[in-house]
């Protein structure tokens, strides 16, 4: 299986500080054979929040945060999923449903997960799975 990271859970991963960090690596050190994604929405999300001067204990602009993701990728189990499907198109989101503009990354990398045979890696409780084709059986709650 492979394992789409939110970036929450990225974040956590690399902030010793952060609340779920212990959670989020005692997670990934289980994933033993499995691997796990990123995208460019997670990429660039992880560098923008961890990049920015004002985030407490910041590692550096976001250049230095994207250089350290590819260093931890190379060491372990990583995949590149390309941004390949559209909210507008895809068969895989149910635009009929309603949801808010802040659901919308949500709904996008879940979608994302499930069009790669994968499942979205997350700490949220509350991403409506209701707008992706069977987004429940695709999203993956990390114990916290």
């Amino acid at each position: 299986m492979t394992f789409l990271l939110d970036v929450n859970v990225l974040i956590a991963l690399f902030d010793p500080d952060h609340l779920y960090h212990e959670p989020a690596h005692r997670w990934f050190r289980s994933l033993d054979r499995d691997s796990w994604a990123t995208c460019p929405l997670t990429e660039n999300g992880v560098a923008r929040i961890l990049g920015n001067p004002n985030y407490p204990d910041s590692p550096g602009s976001p250049a230095e945060v994207l250089s350290f993701l590819a260093d931890f990728a190379k060491l372990t189990n990583h995949v590149f999923w390309p941004d390949d499907i559209s909210l507008v198109t895809s068969d895989l989101i149910d635009r009929t449903a309603s949801f808010s503009p802040k659901q919308l990354s949500d709904i996008y990398l879940l979608a994302l997960a499930k069009a790669h045979g994968g499942k979205l890696a997350t700490f949220d409780r509350r991403i409506d799975t209701a707008s992706v084709i069977d987004g429940t059986e695709t999203l993956y709650l990390i114990e916290i």
